[in-house]
């Protein structure tokens, strides 16, 4: 007798049931779940370190000693082709040309600007040589030698777009170079010289009037800050005459408005009545929602280009590194450059790079314990995480530096508490009642600014290079 044999799908086919399935029972099970989560929450540093200030009337005023010396600023320019053209009115951000607003003679000026397209190495100054114009840099990067105090070559700045050198050349006839400037990569530079900017000059009575009173305020005295400076008589013995002085002051300091960031969360009613077990649906939405505002929170504080850090650090506190990835001397020079720096921002693929370029030096960063965590330093300063700041497509970012706190006259962060249905400091979340597809909303809105009390309470290490070289 032949037995046939019985495929095994079908015997498992066949087979009975003999428990209830695990599908089955999750529907009667209590699910262990989480709340929701979010990848876009960040540790949000900047926000945690910044000092806040009550803005009262939704304005911060910041009163500062009267300076003669502005006007450092970053100079602009169009690309045609091969062609670059410096816009007129950013010439206004020459100290000589600071607040001059006559347009047709910037103009003149602006046109009288001839190009020089450089190649890496070209000496562009020698140190000692007669200076004849003024130097704007529209692309490259340069760099500064000089004579050091003991013989030898030193150092100086690193000279980028916008930046200019030979200022002083406009108006004396004796200038020279006092340092050598060098291409490090190729790029363009305008030149402006004296004898054009002369001629310009003697056909124009408003600008003759203008310099005539920029040389008038130079002949003040000044502290080395560019403050005027506050007279008085030290080591005098005897009835010596006391000289009189007062402290003058900016006559139209920069107010800081606050800014806002709002968003309308809605939820439908059935999802409010139905289903708030475990979790309540409408503290999970404002949880998410509230996250979402607080990054876009620091973001503006380091972007926006009305208080944002890295549009607010004055040109004399942005350098430039030496060689491109961040060296510790870089950082040293950063760090320098102001009393009291409370920490460092810097994207962390920029604290990668920082990190690879201490290890080429045979350094290693040290370690700092910051309300319970560790986290990585430089002379006792914290290099803490920002991913808001931003990174080139050339792979170029930022570092910032900055001294906080109002009594230290550093930088600040601003906002409004007290708010109608404040749910936060400086947050509120309003009830704005129900529609007729039975959805409930609320309007949510954060109100922030920061303002930069000193100059000299926040730097910018521009351009670093993060990219890891091939080996």
């Amino acid at each position: 007798m032949t037995v046939e044999s019985i495929p095994e799908t079908e015997t498992s086919r066949a087979a009975p049931q003999q428990s209830l399935s695990t599908a089955a029972a999750r529907n009667l099970a209590t699910t262990t779940k989480s709340v929701p989560q979010m990848q876009e929450i960040t540790s949000r540093w900047l926000l945690r370190m910044l000092p806040w200030v009550e803005a009262e009337g939704g304005a911060y005023r910041v009163n500062r000693r009267l300076r003669h010396t502005v006007g450092d600023g970053c100079i602009e320019f169009v690309q045609e082709g091969a062609r670059v053209r410096v816009i007129p009115r950013e010439l206004g951000e020459l100290a000589l040309l600071r607040g001059f607003e006559d347009t047709d003679v910037l103009t003149a000026l602006a046109d009288r600007c001839t190009q020089r397209d450089f190649t890496a190495g070209d000496v562009l100054a020698e140190r000692g040589s007669s200076a004849d114009g003024i130097h704007l840099i529209a692309h490259g990067r340069l760099s500064q030698t000089s004579e050091g105090k003991y013989g030898g070559e030193i150092a100086l700045e690193v000279l980028a777009d916008g930046d200019r050198f030979g200022e002083n050349a406009l108006l004396d006839s004796d200038a020279r170079h006092d340092r050598t400037v060098t291409a490090e990569t190729s790029g363009t530079l305008l030149t402006l010289t004296r004898a054009d900017f002369a001629a310009v000059q003697a056909s124009s009575p408003a600008l003759q009037a203008h310099v005539e009173a920029y040389t008038s305020r130079a002949r003040h005295r000044q502290n080395k800050h560019g403050e005027a400076e506050i007279a008085m008589s030290a080591g005098h013995v005897g009835e010596a005459e006391l000289p009189g002085t007062f402290v003058d002051y900016e006559l139209e300091p920069r107010e800081y408005e606050l800014s806002v960031a709002q968003t309308v969360l809605r939820i439908h009613s059935r999802v409010a009545d139905l289903y708030n077990g475990p979790m309540n649906q409408t503290e999970e939405q404002l949880r998410l929602t509230i996250e979402a505002l607080r990054e876009r929170q620091e973001h503006e504080l380091v972007n926006n280009r009305e208080f944002g850090l890295l549009h607010n650090a004055d040109f004399k506190q942005r350098i430039q590194p030496h060689s491109g990835p961040p060296t510790p001397d870089d950082m040293d020079n950063l760090l320098c450059r102001r009393r009291g720096t409370k920490m460092f921002l810097a994207h962390p693929r920029t604290i990668a790079a920082i990190g690879r370029g201490f290890n080429a030096c045979g350094l290693y960063p040290d370690h700092v314990d910051l309300g319970g965590q560790s986290v990585p330093a430089w002379r006792g300063v914290p290099i803490l995480p920002c991913n808001k700041i931003p990174i080139s497509k050339e792979q170029t970012s930022s570092i910032i530096a900055m001294r906080t706190g109002e009594k230290n006259q550093g930088v600040i962060g601003l906002r409004k508490t007290g708010l109608q249905d404040e749910y936060e400091p400086g947050l509120a979340a309003r009830y704005m009642g129900i529609n007729e597809q039975a959805i409930i909303s609320y309007l949510v809105s954060t109100y922030y600014s920061a303002a930069v009390l000193l100059p000299d309470a926040l730097g910018v290490l521009e351009n670093v290079q993060i990219a890891p070289r091939p080996h």
